[in-house]
């Protein structure tokens, strides 16, 4: 087994989330961008991270949000880490305070390990499919074996996954951690705890 870590993202009630924890997720994500399907107010936010403990990783997810918004969000709702789903650059990141996870989306012609040079402080990277028009929760995969050489502690691959190929994901690329979203819901934005059992028994069945 690899111990491989799992994230569920997108939650947006209280039920889902301490349905996740249930199934054995490590971490939840709160997506704080406002054109997503799966948006949450700071306010349900806030009771989401205090219904899934402190001893669940919770992570807010934001797009090319304002760092002032980002700070607001972290003091008050009392997450533990931000993702940055957007095209934040080195500079915008260095203003950060707080731990930070930068998304990277595998445009086809992108070098992710160019990609992830300008990020030093950054405690992991998360690799996503690409799509022009939309950050994230695409629904949609990528060729796992582009990341392969450089997966490892500060590895999250996201992008398509669900229970019946996240196990072969963790095989071949052998991540620190894996993220899904779309792949254990009945509708954007509802979890459905029998899937997202199914998906954490996958990924750490490898």
């Amino acid at each position: 087994m690899t111990g491989t870590k799992v994230k569920i993202c997108g939650i947006t009630s209280v039920d889902d989330g301490l349905a996740a924890v249930d199934a054995g997720a490590d971490a939840i994500g709160l997506v704080f961008y406002r054109g997503s399907k799966r948006f949450v107010e700071l306010e349900l936010a806030t009771e989401i991270v205090a219904a899934v403990g402190p001893f669940v990783t919770t992570v807010g997810l934001f797009v090319n949000e304002q760092i002032e918004y980002v700070e607001r969000a972290y003091q008050h709702t009392g997450i533990h880490m931000v993702q940055l789903h957007g095209d934040e650059d080195s500079t915008y990141c260095g203003q950060l305070k707080m731990p930070f996870i930068k998304a990277i989306r595998m445009a086809p012609d992108l070098d992710p390990r160019q990609a992830i040079e300008g990020f030093p402080r950054a405690a992991a990277f998360l690799f996503d499919a690409w799509e022009p028009d939309q950050y994230g929760g695409t629904g949609t995969g990528f060729d796992w074996l582009r990341i392969s050489d450089i997966a490892g502690r500060a590895t999250i691959l996201a992008g398509g996954l669900s229970a019946d190929n996240v196990g072969e994901a963790v095989a071949m690329v052998a991540p620190y951690a894996v993220d899904v979203s779309g792949g254990v819901e009945t509708s954007p934005g509802r979890k459905d705890a029998l899937l997202m059992q199914r998906f954490v028994k996958a990924a750490k069945s490898v």
